[in-house]
């Protein structure tokens, strides 16, 4: 009978290890089986199917409909994570749908953001990417803005992002997909970087600089409205449509 006691302490001491190493939570329901998905197999798809059940079902609908759409994201499916916000918000309670604009303006600043890359307005692409980096910084934004600096020569600042996701430094780092991108981007500017040129040999318009700064600060102060954000997608949006 003691020995039975010690073995069953010992395999719950091994649970609340393997939860807290792989940042899971407990139990057998299709949230933490959509966590397991995503987390501990890297199977996102599979997860995107067992959040989706999550949601059906009522359970955990507020992180379950945050994760999906963060999940998506990651898969180059940001239209449709906008979509399942939308729909599906009305089922989340009160305190979380500040969070859950956070999620949708960091959805719909990244479309933005390469709707600007695919015009060749790098600049424009480059705030939105910052402000996207601001509101919730993780390794795959990360990539795109290096890709946007790069796109205007400016080498040295992107290669100082990428090595920042290949060292570790930013969140989703362990992600093979991330690192994977990072280091083909890291590969294609050390092939492009002119030799012997530092950032203040580049053009680059430091008055333009200053600018970002200070639209990024204005920005930051005004984080907690969140009605003025979107009105200011909108106005983006309308640019482009011209």
């Amino acid at each position: 009978m003691e020995g039975s006691v010690c073995k069953k302490s010992s395999q719950g001491k091994k649970d609340d290890l393997y939860h807290v190493i792989h940042k899971v939570p407990y139990g057998n329901s299709p949230y933490v089986k959509a966590k397991h998905a995503q987390l501990v197999d890297k199977d996102p798809e599979a997860a995107i199917v067992l959040f989706w059940k999550a949601i059906n079902v009522g359970d955990k609908v507020d992180s379950a409909l945050k994760d999906m759409a963060v999940v998506m994201k990651q898969l180059d499916r940001s239209q449709e994570a906008i979509e399942a916000i939308k729909s599906f918000r009305g089922l989340c309670s009160k305190h979380s749908q500040e969070s859950l604009d956070n999620v949708l303006l960091d959805l719909y600043k990244g479309n933005l953001g390469w709707a600007y890359m695919q015009k060749a307005h790098y600049m424009m692409a480059e705030v939105i990417f910052k402000k996207a980096q601001m509101i919730d910084a993780d390794s795959n934004k990360a990539c795109n803005l290096s890709l946007c600096l790069m796109k205007q020569s400016r080498y040295e600042e992107a290669s100082f992002i990428l090595n920042d996701i290949l060292q570790g430094k930013l969140p989703g780092s362990d992600e093979f997909k991330s690192r994977k991108r990072a280091q083909e981007l890291l590969e294609e500017l050390n092939s492009n970087m002119p030799q012997l040129h530092s950032m203040n040999t580049l053009g680059l318009d430091d008055d333009f600089v200053k600018g970002i700064d200070e639209l990024l600060n204005a920005w930051g102060s005004n984080r907690s409205r969140r009605l003025p954000i979107f009105e200011e997608i909108s106005s983006f949006r309308d640019q482009l449509a011209c």
